[in-house]
């Protein structure tokens, strides 16, 4: 297109074919994850090739990427991830290690010259090893759909499948900055680990910092002077403070966009200061930022917000990016093998590594089953780690496309499954995903006349029913 303009329509492609395959893929029960992918293979150069990745999309696609882990910072219950308790990170870190060793393992007898030839500039050792940090990430929004379905999302087996996917995404977080920052060759091991431990010493400092001069400063305000305010706190270079925030923000009650604009500017702050101040990748900046903003009272407002952005316009865009930097013609017979045995280690690493963890902690065989298979999916999580591992040179193209095979696969044999093994083990666990007096409402029993045992009676039956 002439006059420079071409990329509004490559924007404008990219977005109407993201959408309708996304639409597709969600009648066959699969996340929209998956059509976006598959319109970025399609418009890119492994079918049609129409669209190239040009710097406008790949800058945009990091922008995207950092707004999707902000959000998943927002999403993050600081609560739940204090009373998960021991078991969950017990079954989150042996689910962790586990797909570690496994993608080592098999990445060590394929990334070899004469089999698969990877262009990564980083030593093997870490090329390897970063495939096994992919394999860390569980997407858990999959089996949370499919657990509300089968009504079991509550029960001991969905508690556990909760609590340690939000300690498998701190910990994958943590893999993935080690690693990151151990792709300088220049910078030994102890300088990498004391620039992690110095960047979550900071985040902590910030975040106490912020709960302090906002939390309560704002609350306190709101109550008794009926005035909203927003105070932000990042630490650059010894200036901690910008306090023309408060100026500026708190004014009247008016001023709720500039709560938005505030938390996104904290947001690229952040994930700008791990990047270059601590050698951190900047997505766990960015992630680290919304788990601090997920402690304000305007933490669902701002997660409302950014996630408009980022359903229409940013992860569309970056998930697109992904699928466009796969060619058909690097899936050699080697490729192709690597990727079949990559979905069988990728299943099979957090089945028996989860299922472990949850037999150490006195869960019963079909529970530990269960649990193992409800930590299976891969999603947007593995391919944002993939992402910054090429930018990082961590990963060689020739490892993109067995990758985002892995992730289609896991989703879409997560939820069949989840329903398999829900299917053994005792009859009698009943499904508590909704509240007594939803259960008694829809069943009709919630009028005078009706007592307790009769209502006990109805509403058992009704959990029968559901079986």
């Amino acid at each position: 297109m002439e006059g420079g303009y071409g990329f509004l329509l490559d924007l404008a492609l990219i977005l109407l074919s993201t959408k309708l395959l996304g639409l597709l893929t969600q009648r066959f029960q699969l996340p929209q994850v998956v059509g976006a992918l598959l319109a970025g293979l399609i418009l890119g150069p492994a079918v049609l090739n129409v669209i190239q990745e040009t710097e406008f999309i790949k800058d945009t696609a990091e922008i995207g990427v950092i707004v999707m882990m902000f959000c998943a910072g927002m999403e993050t219950d600081v609560n739940e991830l204090k009373h998960s308790g021991k078991a969950a990170f017990i079954i989150a870190l042996i689910g962790v290690l586990a797909p570690i060793g496994g993608g080592f393992a098999l990445a060590y007898f394929f990334n070899q010259p004469g089999v698969i030839e990877s262009d990564a500039t980083t030593p093997v050792f870490l090329q390897n090893m970063f495939i096994g940090v992919i394999l860390t990430a569980t997407s858990v929004s999959i089996s949370v759909e499919t657990l509300k379905e089968l009504g079991k999302l509550k029960t001991r087996s969905g508690n556990a499948i909760l609590g340690a996917a939000i300690i498998d995404d701190v910990l994958d977080i943590i893999a993935l900055t080690i690693i990151s920052s151990m792709a300088d060759s220049s910078v030994s091991i102890g300088i990498v680990l004391l620039q992690i431990l110095g960047f979550f010493v900071f985040v902590a400092v910030a975040g106490f910092l912020f709960y302090k001069f906002y939390i309560h400063w704002v609350v306190k305000a709101e109550k008794g002077m009926h005035r909203q305010g927003f105070f932000v706190f990042v630490a650059v270079a010894g200036f901690l403070f910008y306090k023309f925030y408060v100026h500026w923000v708190v004014k009247a009650e008016k001023g709720m966009h500039r709560h938005v604009i505030i938390a996104f500017v904290f947001c690229l702050l952040m994930s700008y200061i791990a990047e270059v101040a601590f050698g951190v990748a900047d997505i766990t900046g960015a992630f680290c930022a919304g788990v601090i903003i997920s402690m304000t009272q305007r933490s669902q407002y701002l997660n409302s917000k950014f996630d408009v952005l980022s359903y229409a316009y940013l992860s569309p865009l970056f998930f697109a990016s992904i699928g466009l930097q796969v060619t058909l013609p690097e899936m050699t017979p080697a490729i192709i093998w690597f990727s079949v045995l990559l979905i069988v280690v990728a299943v099979l690493t957090k089945v028996v590594g989860c299922g472990l963890g949850a037999k150490l902690c006195h869960y019963q065989n079909y529970q530990a089953a269960r649990i193992g298979v409800g930590m299976i999916s891969r999603g947007e999580v593995a391919l944002i780690v993939a992402s910054k591992g090429m930018a990082l040179g961590l990963m060689g193209n020739n490892f993109l496309g067995p990758v985002i095979l892995m992730v289609v696969a896991t989703t879409i044999v997560t939820p069949i499954l989840l329903k398999f093994v829900f299917r053994w083990g005792p009859a009698n666990t009943p499904p508590v995903e909704k509240g007594f007096s939803e259960t008694y409402a829809q069943l009709g029993v919630l009028r005078s006349g009706i007592g307790v045992k009769e209502m006990a009676e109805k509403a058992q039956q009704a959990a029968q029913q559901k079986k």
